[in-house]
């Protein structure tokens, strides 16, 4: 079901296994990072996801609420997150709606939509 791939997604990225988590990405995902950018295709969302989930040394993206609708093959999964990351004893918390397509048993989409200023000021050293 797509809501399990997203899940299984998730939970590679949160294990901070980013090789395993682009191997449920179609050859051409699209990854828009709606206030950033989009890149296309398994190698480039790595490019992006790899380095920044590295300079953490933990990730776990909470998800308060996920919907899913389709079939194994083919639907929609929606979700609300806090998207937390540590470095040392400090955390970062990013609000983040998602947005995932999956076709043919592969995330196809996937749109983060999140504020652009308050992930820049939870980043900011304290």
């Amino acid at each position: 079901m797509p809501g399990a791939i997203v899940t299984q997604f998730i939970n590679l990225i949160e294990a901070r296994r980013v090789p395993d988590a682009l191997m449920l990405l179609s050859a051409e995902c699209e990854y828009d990072n709606v206030p950033i950018g989009k890149v296309t295709g398994p190698e480039q969302v790595g490019a992006i996801l790899g380095p920044f989930v590295g300079r953490y040394d933990e990730v776990d993206w909470v998800v308060h609420h996920q919907v899913a609708s389709g079939t194994a093959d083919e639907g929609v999964v929606m979700n609300e997150r806090t998207d937390r990351f540590r470095s040392g004893d400090r955390w970062v918390e990013l609000p983040v709606m998602g947005l995932f397509l999956v076709r043919q048993g592969k995330i196809d989409l996937w749109r983060d939509y999140f504020d652009l200023a308050t992930l820049q000021r939870a980043s900011q050293p304290a």
